[in-house]
Protein backbone atom coordinates (compact mmCIF):
# COMPACT_ATOMS: atom_id res chain seq x y z
CA UNK A 1 0.00 0.00 0.00
CA UNK A 2 1.10 3.05 -0.65
CA UNK A 3 -0.30 6.80 0.82
CA UNK A 4 -1.65 8.68 -2.38
CA UNK A 5 -4.91 9.99 -3.89
CA UNK A 6 -6.76 7.19 -5.92
CA UNK A 7 -7.72 9.99 -8.31
CA UNK A 8 -4.28 10.93 -9.08
CA UNK A 9 -3.90 7.54 -10.44
CA UNK A 10 -3.40 6.69 -14.22
CA UNK A 11 -3.50 3.66 -16.21
CA UNK A 12 -0.30 3.52 -18.62
CA UNK A 13 -2.19 2.73 -21.98
CA UNK A 14 -0.33 0.70 -24.69
CA UNK A 15 1.18 2.69 -27.42
CA UNK A 16 -0.64 2.12 -30.71
CA UNK A 17 1.17 1.41 -33.98
CA UNK A 18 -0.99 4.18 -35.69
CA UNK A 19 2.22 5.74 -38.06
CA UNK A 20 0.52 4.58 -41.05
CA UNK A 21 -3.27 5.79 -40.51
CA UNK A 22 -1.05 9.06 -39.20
CA UNK A 23 0.58 9.66 -42.77
CA UNK A 24 -2.18 8.83 -44.50
CA UNK A 25 -4.27 11.22 -42.71
CA UNK A 26 -2.00 13.88 -43.24
CA UNK A 27 -2.31 13.07 -46.80
CA UNK A 28 -5.78 13.18 -46.77
CA UNK A 29 -6.41 16.47 -45.42
CA UNK A 30 -3.98 18.23 -47.99
CA UNK A 31 -5.72 16.70 -50.99
CA UNK A 32 -9.52 17.72 -49.30
CA UNK A 33 -9.01 20.97 -48.02
CA UNK A 34 -12.18 21.59 -46.46
CA UNK A 35 -12.93 17.99 -45.26
CA UNK A 36 -13.48 17.98 -41.24
CA UNK A 37 -12.85 14.69 -39.30
CA UNK A 38 -16.02 13.32 -39.39
CA UNK A 39 -16.01 13.18 -43.56
CA UNK A 40 -12.62 11.74 -43.51
CA UNK A 41 -13.39 9.26 -41.56
CA UNK A 42 -15.03 7.16 -44.30
CA UNK A 43 -12.12 7.90 -46.79
CA UNK A 44 -9.22 5.48 -44.22
CA UNK A 45 -12.47 3.34 -44.23
CA UNK A 46 -12.73 2.85 -47.56
CA UNK A 47 -8.90 1.35 -47.84
CA UNK A 48 -8.72 -1.02 -45.02
CA UNK A 49 -7.99 0.98 -42.35
CA UNK A 50 -9.88 -0.16 -38.82
CA UNK A 51 -10.28 2.86 -36.95
CA UNK A 52 -13.15 4.58 -35.43
CA UNK A 53 -14.44 8.09 -34.88
CA UNK A 54 -12.98 8.70 -31.61
CA UNK A 55 -9.81 7.44 -32.34
CA UNK A 56 -9.15 9.16 -35.75
CA UNK A 57 -10.78 12.70 -33.72
CA UNK A 58 -7.62 12.05 -31.35
CA UNK A 59 -5.61 11.93 -33.88
CA UNK A 60 -6.82 14.59 -36.14
CA UNK A 61 -6.83 16.70 -33.33
CA UNK A 62 -2.99 16.09 -32.41
CA UNK A 63 -2.12 16.60 -36.24
CA UNK A 64 -3.26 19.74 -36.01
CA UNK A 65 -5.14 19.32 -39.54
CA UNK A 66 -8.61 21.21 -38.04
CA UNK A 67 -10.30 23.37 -40.99
CA UNK A 68 -10.21 26.93 -40.20
CA UNK A 69 -13.12 29.16 -41.29
CA UNK A 70 -12.64 30.38 -44.63
CA UNK A 71 -12.48 34.26 -44.76
CA UNK A 72 -13.26 36.53 -47.34
CA UNK A 73 -13.77 35.44 -51.12
CA UNK A 74 -13.11 32.14 -52.22
CA UNK A 75 -10.15 31.20 -53.68
CA UNK A 76 -9.12 28.14 -55.43
CA UNK A 77 -6.11 26.28 -53.99
CA UNK A 78 -4.11 24.08 -55.77
CA UNK A 79 -5.05 21.71 -58.83
CA UNK A 80 -6.55 18.31 -59.03
CA UNK A 81 -5.84 15.21 -62.12
CA UNK A 82 -6.79 16.31 -65.51
CA UNK A 83 -9.99 13.97 -66.52
CA UNK A 84 -9.99 12.14 -70.16
CA UNK A 85 -12.65 12.65 -72.81
CA UNK A 86 -15.38 10.18 -72.62
CA UNK A 87 -15.23 7.84 -75.33
CA UNK A 88 -18.04 5.59 -74.42
CA UNK A 89 -21.97 5.72 -72.93
CA UNK A 90 -21.65 5.60 -69.30
CA UNK A 91 -18.09 5.77 -68.94
CA UNK A 92 -18.64 9.66 -67.42
CA UNK A 93 -21.79 11.11 -66.02
CA UNK A 94 -22.04 15.23 -64.47
CA UNK A 95 -23.89 16.58 -61.61
CA UNK A 96 -24.50 19.84 -60.93
CA UNK A 97 -27.69 22.31 -59.76
CA UNK A 98 -29.53 24.83 -60.75
CA UNK A 99 -31.15 27.29 -59.35
CA UNK A 100 -34.57 29.33 -60.18
CA UNK A 101 -38.10 30.19 -58.49
CA UNK A 102 -41.57 29.93 -58.70
CA UNK A 103 -43.76 32.76 -60.17
CA UNK A 104 -44.69 33.60 -56.22
CA UNK A 105 -40.94 33.88 -55.27
CA UNK A 106 -40.03 30.48 -54.04
CA UNK A 107 -37.24 29.37 -54.52
CA UNK A 108 -36.38 25.98 -56.91
CA UNK A 109 -33.31 23.51 -57.14
CA UNK A 110 -32.87 21.89 -60.09
CA UNK A 111 -30.46 18.62 -59.75
CA UNK A 112 -29.00 18.30 -63.29
CA UNK A 113 -27.28 14.85 -64.56
CA UNK A 114 -25.77 14.32 -67.97
CA UNK A 115 -23.61 11.43 -70.09
CA UNK A 116 -20.29 13.40 -71.18
CA UNK A 117 -20.00 11.03 -74.16
CA UNK A 118 -23.60 10.97 -75.34
CA UNK A 119 -24.60 14.29 -74.14
CA UNK A 120 -28.06 12.92 -72.93
CA UNK A 121 -29.87 14.38 -70.17
CA UNK A 122 -30.63 11.64 -67.44
CA UNK A 123 -32.64 13.47 -65.16
CA UNK A 124 -33.66 16.86 -64.12
CA UNK A 125 -34.70 16.09 -60.59
CA UNK A 126 -37.20 19.52 -59.10
CA UNK A 127 -37.71 20.25 -55.70
CA UNK A 128 -37.52 23.41 -53.32
CA UNK A 129 -34.90 21.50 -51.08
CA UNK A 130 -32.34 18.15 -52.47
CA UNK A 131 -30.10 17.02 -49.55
CA UNK A 132 -27.32 14.56 -50.38
CA UNK A 133 -29.90 11.71 -49.32
CA UNK A 134 -31.92 12.61 -51.61
CA UNK A 135 -29.17 12.69 -54.52
CA UNK A 136 -27.94 9.02 -53.44
CA UNK A 137 -31.39 7.78 -53.81
CA UNK A 138 -31.67 9.00 -57.23
CA UNK A 139 -28.58 7.81 -58.57
CA UNK A 140 -29.86 4.39 -57.06
CA UNK A 141 -32.98 4.62 -59.50
CA UNK A 142 -30.48 6.10 -61.96
CA UNK A 143 -28.67 2.80 -61.81
CA UNK A 144 -31.94 0.17 -62.20
CA UNK A 145 -32.54 2.13 -65.21
CA UNK A 146 -29.68 3.05 -66.97
CA UNK A 147 -26.78 0.81 -65.48
CA UNK A 148 -23.38 2.13 -63.23
CA UNK A 149 -21.19 4.73 -64.81
CA UNK A 150 -17.36 4.55 -64.07
CA UNK A 151 -16.56 8.03 -62.75
CA UNK A 152 -19.23 11.03 -61.67
CA UNK A 153 -17.99 14.48 -61.84
CA UNK A 154 -18.97 17.36 -59.49
CA UNK A 155 -18.51 20.44 -58.05
CA UNK A 156 -17.46 20.99 -54.12
CA UNK A 157 -21.30 21.94 -52.98
CA UNK A 158 -22.24 20.47 -48.94
CA UNK A 159 -25.02 17.91 -51.09
CA UNK A 160 -22.26 16.36 -53.16
CA UNK A 161 -19.46 15.81 -50.72
CA UNK A 162 -22.04 14.96 -47.94
CA UNK A 163 -21.70 11.84 -45.80
CA UNK A 164 -24.67 9.97 -47.85
CA UNK A 165 -22.84 10.58 -51.32
CA UNK A 166 -19.73 9.44 -50.15
CA UNK A 167 -20.90 6.65 -48.75
CA UNK A 168 -22.99 5.56 -52.04
CA UNK A 169 -19.93 5.94 -54.45
CA UNK A 170 -18.33 3.48 -51.87
CA UNK A 171 -20.74 1.20 -51.62
CA UNK A 172 -21.21 1.46 -55.48
CA UNK A 173 -17.63 1.53 -56.67
CA UNK A 174 -17.63 4.38 -57.98
CA UNK A 175 -15.22 7.08 -58.42
CA UNK A 176 -16.22 10.46 -57.76
CA UNK A 177 -14.06 13.01 -59.13
CA UNK A 178 -14.42 16.83 -57.13
CA UNK A 179 -13.20 19.90 -59.53
CA UNK A 180 -10.86 22.41 -57.78
CA UNK A 181 -13.03 24.47 -55.89
CA UNK A 182 -13.73 27.78 -57.87
CA UNK A 183 -13.31 26.27 -61.56
CA UNK A 184 -16.83 25.43 -62.68
CA UNK A 185 -14.80 25.10 -66.57
CA UNK A 186 -13.55 21.82 -65.00
CA UNK A 187 -17.24 20.29 -65.28
CA UNK A 188 -17.55 22.12 -68.50
CA UNK A 189 -20.43 19.49 -69.66
CA UNK A 190 -22.59 20.57 -67.03
CA UNK A 191 -22.01 23.81 -67.32
CA UNK A 192 -22.87 23.69 -70.89
CA UNK A 193 -26.20 21.64 -70.51
CA UNK A 194 -27.29 24.46 -67.94
CA UNK A 195 -26.63 27.11 -70.57
CA UNK A 196 -28.62 25.69 -72.91
CA UNK A 197 -31.41 24.82 -70.24
CA UNK A 198 -31.84 27.89 -68.94
CA UNK A 199 -31.96 29.98 -72.24
CA UNK A 200 -34.17 27.77 -74.09
CA UNK A 201 -36.39 26.54 -70.77
CA UNK A 202 -35.81 28.74 -67.59
CA UNK A 203 -35.53 31.84 -68.85
CA UNK A 204 -38.82 31.38 -71.24
CA UNK A 205 -41.52 29.88 -68.90
CA UNK A 206 -42.79 31.24 -65.40
CA UNK A 207 -43.19 28.14 -63.26
CA UNK A 208 -46.42 28.63 -61.30
CA UNK A 209 -46.01 25.27 -58.85
CA UNK A 210 -43.62 22.03 -58.58
CA UNK A 211 -46.32 19.52 -60.19
CA UNK A 212 -45.88 22.46 -63.50
CA UNK A 213 -41.83 22.58 -62.99
CA UNK A 214 -41.50 18.71 -62.96
CA UNK A 215 -43.69 18.61 -66.33
CA UNK A 216 -42.48 21.06 -68.26
CA UNK A 217 -38.59 19.98 -67.38
CA UNK A 218 -39.30 16.32 -68.20
CA UNK A 219 -41.11 17.49 -71.71
CA UNK A 220 -37.92 19.64 -72.19
CA UNK A 221 -35.72 16.70 -71.38
CA UNK A 222 -38.03 14.53 -73.70
CA UNK A 223 -37.68 16.82 -76.86
CA UNK A 224 -33.75 17.97 -75.97
CA UNK A 225 -32.47 13.69 -75.78
CA UNK A 226 -34.66 12.67 -78.73
CA UNK A 227 -35.27 15.76 -81.44
CA UNK A 228 -32.77 18.68 -80.58
CA UNK A 229 -29.74 18.34 -82.45
CA UNK A 230 -26.79 18.83 -81.14
CA UNK A 231 -23.61 20.52 -82.69
CA UNK A 232 -20.86 18.35 -81.28
CA UNK A 233 -22.82 15.42 -82.15
CA UNK A 234 -22.78 16.20 -86.12
CA UNK A 235 -26.29 17.37 -85.27
CA UNK A 236 -27.46 14.59 -84.26
CA UNK A 237 -29.92 13.78 -81.48
CA UNK A 238 -28.42 12.68 -78.08
CA UNK A 239 -30.81 9.55 -78.30
CA UNK A 240 -29.41 8.50 -81.91
CA UNK A 241 -25.36 9.79 -80.89
CA UNK A 242 -26.09 7.07 -78.04
CA UNK A 243 -27.59 4.47 -80.18
CA UNK A 244 -24.64 4.03 -82.42
CA UNK A 245 -22.14 4.36 -79.69
CA UNK A 246 -23.33 1.30 -78.04
CA UNK A 247 -23.52 0.07 -81.56
CA UNK A 248 -19.97 0.78 -81.48
CA UNK A 249 -18.78 -0.62 -78.54
CA UNK A 250 -20.44 -3.62 -78.93
CA UNK A 251 -19.25 -4.46 -82.81
CA UNK A 252 -15.62 -3.38 -80.67
CA UNK A 253 -16.35 -6.15 -78.36
CA UNK A 254 -17.59 -8.51 -80.85
CA UNK A 255 -14.36 -7.80 -83.12
CA UNK A 256 -12.18 -8.54 -80.45
CA UNK A 257 -14.10 -11.79 -79.09
CA UNK A 258 -13.39 -12.96 -83.00
CA UNK A 259 -10.04 -12.23 -83.43
CA UNK A 260 -8.80 -13.88 -80.13
CA UNK A 261 -11.06 -17.15 -81.76
CA UNK A 262 -8.80 -16.97 -84.86
CA UNK A 263 -5.62 -16.32 -83.62
CA UNK A 264 -6.56 -19.45 -81.33
CA UNK A 265 -7.23 -21.59 -84.28
CA UNK A 266 -4.13 -20.44 -86.06
CA UNK A 267 -1.83 -21.35 -83.54
CA UNK A 268 -3.36 -25.62 -83.55
CA UNK A 269 -2.40 -27.86 -86.10
CA UNK A 270 -5.23 -30.22 -86.25
CA UNK A 271 -8.35 -27.67 -86.06
CA UNK A 272 -9.52 -27.14 -89.62
CA UNK A 273 -10.72 -23.46 -90.68
CA UNK A 274 -14.29 -22.26 -89.99
CA UNK A 275 -15.70 -19.65 -92.76
CA UNK A 276 -16.35 -16.58 -90.97
CA UNK A 277 -19.88 -14.68 -92.17
CA UNK A 278 -19.76 -11.08 -92.34
CA UNK A 279 -21.55 -9.32 -89.43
Amino acid sequence: MIGCVRMTVRIAHAERGDTELRERLRALAHERRRFGYRRLHVLPRREGFIVNHKRLFRIYREERLLVRRRGGRKRALGTRAPMLVSEWPNDRWSLDFVADQFIDGRRLRILVVVDDCTRECLALIADTAISGIRVARELDRFLGDRGKPKTIVSDNGTELTSNAVLRWADDHKVAWHYIAPGKPVQNAFAESFIGRLRDELLNETLFRSLAHTRAALEAWRADYNSERPHSRLGWMSPAIYAAERRSAALRCTDGTARRTAATIAQAGTTNPQTPMTAG
